[in-house]
C-alpha cells in the first residue's frame, strides 16, 4: 500500500444516538507532514483519528491512505501502514513485561522471532525505553507508559504515526522528553492535543474542526495568528506566541493571567 497521502473526502459520521460528529471533513495530508488537528472539547478530534486506520467506519465519505480507500477488506494492510498512539496508554499495554507488549503486533503479523526481537529491541531503543524491557506495564510511570505505548506501534514500521492528546497527563520532564521524541520521528504525524505549546514545536500545519466540521487548515503561525478564528472556535494560541501587554515581549516568562494577558517579568518589575 502506498503511504504518501493521507486524505479524508466528506467524511461524515454520527454516534449511535444521531449525534452528528464528523461533518463532511476533507482533507490531504502527504507523506513527511506533521499535522495538528485541534479543537474545543466535543470538536471531533479523538473520532476522526479513530477513522484513519479504521477502527470507526464513516457513515458517509471515505477515508483514503495512499491510493485506496480504507475499507474492512484492507483493515491488515491500513493498519501495519497506520499506527494509533491512543491517549490512555492503558489502552495498548496489556501483556505481562513491555518485551510482549511491543513483540505483540510483530509477532500477530507472522515475523520470525529473530525479527520479532530486532524490531521489539530497535523500538524500544528509540524511545528510550530499553533499559524497561522485562518490566510489567503496571510498575511503570506515565511517562514511562507513554514511551512504550509508542514502541508497540514503532514495532510494526508504520509509515503513518497517529497519536491522540500524546503529553496528557505527562509530568514536565516527561513531556520535555516526549516532545524531543516527536521532534526526531521521520514519520508522517498527525497529533490531536490540547497543549498548543507542544504543538507549536512540533507541527508545520494545523487543521481546526469546529462542532464536527473543518474551520481552517493552514500553516501553523498563520492559523495561531487568528485572533476571530480562534475565538471562534473556543481556542486561545499558544503561550510562546502570545506576547506581553505592556511592553510586546514575546512569552518567554511570566504570569499568563487569561488569553493574551501575558505579563513579562520585566513588566512585572516596573
Amino acid at each position: 500500500m502506498s503511504h504518501h497521502i493521507v486524505a479524508a473526502r466528506q467524511l461524515s459520521f454520527s454516534y449511535p444516538d444521531g449525534t452528528p460528529a464528523l461533518k463532511e471533513v476533507s482533507f490531504c495530508i502527504h507523506h513527511g507532514e506533521s499535522v495538528a488537528v485541534i479543537g474545543a472539547n466535543g470538536a471531533g478530534k479523538s473520532t476522526l483519528l479513530l477513522h484513519l486506520n479504521g477502527y470507526l467506519a464513516p457513515a458517509a465519505g471515505q477515508v483514503q491512505i495512499g491510493e485506496a480507500a480504507v475499507t474492512r477488506h484492507n483493515l491488515d494492510e491500513v493498519r501495519r501502514t497506520v499506527g494509533m498512539v491512543f491517549q490512555n496508554p492503558d489502552d495498548q499495554l496489556f501483556m505481562p513485561t513491555v518485551y510482549d507488549d511491543v513483540a505483540f503486533g510483530p509477532l500477530n503479523l507472522g515475523r520470525a522471532p529473530d525479527e520479532v526481537e530486532r524490531s521489539v529491541r530497535t523500538a524500544l531503543a528509540s524511545v528510550g525505553a530499553a533499559h524497561l524491557a522485562d518490566k510489567p506495564p503496571y510498575r511503570l510511570s506515565g511517562g514511562e507508559k507513554k514511551r512504550v505505548a509508542i514502541a508497540t506501534v514503532l514495532a510494526m514500521d508504520p509509515a503513518i504515526l497517529v497519536m491522540d492528546e500524546p503529553t496528557a497527563g505527562l509530568d514536565p520532564f516527561s513531556r520535555r522528553e516526549l516532545i524531543g521524541l516527536l521532534q526526531a520521528f521521520n514519520h508522517t504525524r498527525i497529533i490531536t492535543s490540547h497543549d498548543l505549546d507542544m504543538v507549536a514545536e512540533v507541527c508545520q500545519r494545523v487543521i481546526v474542526l469546529h462542532e464536527g466540521g473543518v474551520r481552517a487548515d493552514g500553516p501553523l503561525r498563520e492559523i495561531f495568528a487568528d485572533a476571530q478564528l480562534l475565538h471562534d472556535c473556543r481556542l486561545e494560541p499558544p503561550l510562546s506566541m502570545q506576547s506581553c501587554v505592556n511592553c510586546g515581549t514575546p512569552a518567554t516568562g511570566g504570569n499568563h493571567l487569561k488569553q493574551n494577558d501575558y505579563v513579562c517579568a520585566s513588566a512585572e518589575a516596573t
